[in-house]
């Protein structure tokens, strides 16, 4: 009988030399946590679809990312769910807006020692729901929701962010807020553009989250998930506009998507592992079905092999922990 010469198993005899020639590794400082922090609210109320997420008060928000900085995580991404909702957004300007405060807030808890983005879309702060102002024919007028847009991140810049992160889908949207910005003397926050946003099944759990009142559904500009080379088109439209990162959502059903976005930047890409796919994990580690944490921990993999160089996930903290240990 001929043996094989050639044994790929010896470089998988312990766990000393996996840890040697593995070829992706996941650290702290890759995860970004994204927060939901709700006006009015004195405590944080859980989340029912998401186990272990919650809607902060500004107080629990301000100690949650004390917490998560103390384990290692590179950045949080901040959401707002108000409560007061109009056509066009209002309160999205407004510096004494849940958003504009809670940017505030996290700057002067932690500014210095991470990084602190926030999300630029309409979504929460429309009566409709949508991620724009909407025209006389209840479509997304793109050009109008551009000048708010512009306007909305002035005032995550006045209000410390260091970071913006467009969602909204809508062309032109980095070109914009970057002649925005820089009108204004920010030229130091930077984009990160949500190049490749589908419209997603998986995001059900956001909206529990932020309260949404989506009227319809997005997909007259959020893409279609039947499309992959569409991505390398918004990838060169955002990268031609000035977008100082990209990101690919949701991460998991996408990876090819992932891949082929990171194989043409040259700017950082990221990848949101959205509530869904947290959801689902939960649920199914809360059944026994699967095992918690090494299932964390190989998704987190999966998405750092396939190209992303920071993940935004509702693991960040406690996965950022585990990391550490």
């Amino acid at each position: 009988m001929a043996f094989p010469s050639s044994r790929p198993r010896r470089l998988r005899t312990s766990a000393a030399m996996r840890r040697l020639v593995a070829q992706t590794s996941v650290s702290p400082r890759q995860l970004v946590l994204p927060m939901f922090v709700a006006e009015g609210r004195s405590e944080p109320v859980p989340i029912s679809s998401m186990p272990g997420v919650v809607q902060h008060s500004r107080e629990s928000l301000r100690k949650a990312a004390t917490d998560a900085v103390a384990a290692g995580v590179g950045g949080v991404m901040l959401f707002a769910v108000p409560q007061h909702k109009d056509a066009v957004g209002s309160q999205a300007l407004d510096e004494h807006g849940i958003l504009n405060q809670a940017i505030a807030d996290v700057v002067a808890e932690v500014g210095d020692q991470t990084v602190v983005m926030a999300d630029l879309c309409l979504d929460e702060f429309t009566d409709h729901g949508h991620c724009g102002v909407l025209a006389d024919d209840g479509s997304v007028d793109n050009d109008a929701t551009l000048a708010r847009y512009a306007a909305m991140a002035v005032a995550q810049a006045a209000a410390g962010v260091h970071v913006v992160g467009p969602s909204g889908m809508m062309d032109g949207q980095v070109g914009a807020i970057r002649a925005a910005l820089d009108s204004a003397g920010h030229s130091d926050v930077a984009i990160l553009a949500y190049t490749a946003k589908y419209a997603s099944a998986f995001y059900g759990p956001f909206r529990e989250a932020v309260s949404s009142t989506l009227q319809g559904d997005r997909r007259t500009y959020q893409q279609d998930p039947a499309n992959g080379l569409e991505a390398l088109r918004e990838a060169a439209l955002d990268l031609a506009e000035g977008a100082d990162m990209l990101l690919v959502k949701p991460a998991l059903g996408y990876l090819d998507v992932l891949r082929a976005v990171a194989e043409v930047s040259d700017v950082p890409v990221a990848a949101y592992n959205v509530s869904g796919e947290y959801a689902m994990l939960e649920a199914a580690a809360r059944a026994g079905y699967l095992e918690r944490e090494p299932a964390i921990l190989e998704v987190l993999t999966s998405i750092r092999r396939a190209g992303a160089d920071f993940v935004l996930t509702y693991w960040a903290a406690e996965a950022a922990g585990w990391l550490r240990a």
